[in-house]
């Protein structure tokens, strides 16, 4: 608890004190007033005050001036309990919607409190604290534990363990040893490190994600403005219909002055629109709130407002559903066993930086004596040719694509390769067998499209850059609706717009992708959804939704939370207009008191907040 909503609930009690002793003695001293004047002021002084400087500012018709209103009216016929009772439990009310939205709050602030104070910076051998904006990429930083790492680097001396559970929600440590990358944000647990910074603090992650936080509430969901807009006409007719209540009556039909005064006041304090206004905005925070805790974050709640009416889903298929690193998959050897295989194509590859070259390499997973490679020729588009010496025997080797051996006149034998990149591999005209290099999928990929058609989601599709029969080997493996290859970034443009065409009205598409090469279409769809924020300055600069990790999963806890806080905030809105149209009703008939009216505003708010906060509680499904 806030000192602020400490001293109100010490103010608060002290309030309800003297309203008991008042109620106690009502009228059988003649100062019984005083208790219910300390009552009121305990609990309500500043609100006056507040409407005072909203009339100032031009701001005639919020609550706080509706409140003054009516309780002074009500003090004015004599009503000195009512006005004291709905002071008191309006502030009551005040204090449970200030008490909810630090709670809902909390969740986002806590990625606030990633922003790093200072940087170790390495001068001169010596360590010096300064502020992150003046360490210059190339800089040598040290982080110790329990710091938060100030800048994205390369790690360059030490090993140690990382907490990135406020950038992605995951609980487990992250280990990082030297030339590891490390984003700025992170808590260091357990070990000195040194880092090599890559990126200025302007550039770094830890901004680039404040930045989308500090931006998101300026997004407001259509139900947001809809309650604006409806506050701005709804609060000065209700006061007009007051005045008109007070006066009418009694001038036109010779009614009782103190009686329909009464009846004003209890319509002005129903009709304050606090459940409204605050309720709705609530929830959806709270539903922003329950997305960073999944390590989930959107730049508004008018993304969560569709997201939760998402018909299709659009993915990118390299570095989203798929790993985006190349693994050796399969084995053929037809002349020779796959151990041999492997390690003649791993030392023939040696010298390439190619990925699919790495790939060979990383599988062979043994040391390579350079001095075994000889001589290697570069065939361009074709593969290479090269001169191992083993045990004293010279063999030559031909490691490359169809084409190669095709050229070399090799007979082509074995299985019929896997999906993905083939390295043939021939020994004079020999063939020896194949190795098949293949993008992993990724691991939750397959249960996170089951889930998302369990949520609903009508149309699963593929949109890829490579070749349009590997795409539609990952689609068919993945059971996805629509496989599109082929494509370059344009043409993704065009088959979205084509998507977004044929969807019903009111229906959502939803593109997912993973950086810079998919910008033109994450802005193009109804929702840009990036895959990996950490580290990816694209994916934070181009998507509407940012998932920290490289989960496709998260988009399905999104879907739900997004739903469970439009139920939420559905249930707000009827539930607050049905119960205040209804009191203020029976408040103009003079059927309800003002203690009803209190119900009507202070009593709806309450619930109405109690329920916004619903939204945090989401509990991830998958």
């Amino acid at each position: 608890m806030t000192k602020k909503q400490k001293k109100m609930v010490i103010r608060l009690i002290a309030s309800a004190l003297f309203f008991a002793v008042g109620m106690f003695f009502e009228e059988k001293n003649s100062w019984y007033l005083v208790p219910f004047i300390i009552s009121y002021l305990a609990a309500g002084y500043d609100v006056p005050l507040r409407a005072l400087r909203g009339m100032r500012n031009g701001q005639f018709f919020d609550e706080n001036f509706l409140m003054s209103i009516a309780t002074f009216g009500a003090i004015g016929i004599g009503a000195m309990e009512e006005a004291v009772g709905v002071m008191l439990f309006y502030q009551v009310g005040e204090l449970f919607n200030d008490y909810a939205v630090n709670k809902s709050r909390r969740s986002i602030t806590e990625l606030m409190d990633i922003n790093p104070e200072y940087a170790n910076l390495i001068v001169d051998g010596k360590e010096e604290q300064v502020d992150p904006y003046e360490v210059q990429v190339g800089d040598i930083i040290v982080v110790k534990p329990g710091e938060k790492v100030p800048l994205d680097g390369i790690v360059v001396k030490g090993a140690g363990s990382l907490d990135t559970k406020a950038l992605t929600g995951e609980s487990m440590p992250l280990e990082v040893k030297e030339q590891d990358e490390v984003v700025s944000g992170s808590i260091n647990l357990n070990s000195v490190l040194e880092v090599r910074v890559t990126r200025l603090f302007d550039d770094s992650t830890v901004a680039k994600i404040l930045e989308l936080v500090e931006n998101a509430s300026s997004r407001k969901a259509k139900a947001e403005n809809f309650i604006t807009r409806f506050a701005r006409i709804y609060t000065p007719v209700v006061v007009f219909l007051a005045v008109i209540l007070a006066i009418a009556p009694p001038l036109l039909f010779g009614g009782d002055w103190g009686t329909w005064i009464y009846r004003a006041c209890s319509f002005l304090v129903v009709s304050c629109p606090c459940a409204l206004v605050i309720s709705v905005p609530l929830s959806f925070f709270g539903g922003l709130g329950a997305a960073s805790r999944q390590g989930i974050l959107l730049k508004g709640s008018n993304y969560l407002e569709s997201m939760a009416s998402l018909h299709t889903v659009v993915f990118d298929k390299t570095g989203t559903l798929t790993t985006g690193k190349f693994k050796v998959t399969d084995i053929d050897g037809v002349t020779c066993s796959k151990e041999e295989l492997l390690e003649l194509a791993a030392y023939g590859e040696y010298h390439s930086n190619h990925p699919i070259a790495l790939s060979v390499r990383e599988a062979y997973k043994k040391a390579i004596d350079p001095k075994k490679v000889g001589v290697v020729e570069e065939i361009p588009g074709h593969g290479v040719r090269t001169e191992l010496l083993f045990d004293g025997e010279s063999r030559k080797l031909s490691i490359g694509n169809k084409r190669l051996m095709e050229q070399l006149s090799v007979s082509i034998s074995g299985k019929e390769p896997m999906m993905g990149t083939t390295l043939y591999v021939a020994e004079g005209e020999r063939y020896l067998g194949s190795i098949t290099i293949s993008d992993t999928v990724r691991d939750d990929v397959p249960s996170a499209l089951k889930g998302l058609k369990a949520a609903g989601i009508k149309k699963l599709v593929m949109l890829t850059g490579d070749k349009p029969e590997v795409g539609r080997a990952v689609g068919d493996a993945l059971g996805l609706d629509e496989v599109h290859g082929g494509l370059l970034p344009g043409d993704k443009v065009l088959k979205v717009e084509e998507l977004l065409n044929q969807k019903a009205e009111g229906a959502m598409l939803a593109f997912v992708g993973d950086g810079i090469n998919d910008a033109p279409v994450l802005a193009r769809a109804d929702v840009g959804i990036a895959m990996g924020g950490i580290g990816s300055d694209a994916a934070v600069e181009a998507a509407d939704v940012v998932i920290m990790t490289d989960e496709p999963s998260k988009i399905i806890d999104v879907i739900l939370i997004a739903r469970k806080t439009m139920v939420i905030v559905k249930q707000n809105i009827a539930f607050a207009i049905g119960i205040k149209v209804l009191i203020l009703v029976l408040s103009a008939m003079g059927i309800a008191t003002m203690w009803a009216a209190v119900f009507g505003d202070v009593g709806v708010s309450v619930l109405a907040i109690l329920n916004a906060i619903r939204a945090l509680k989401y509990q991830s499904k998958v």
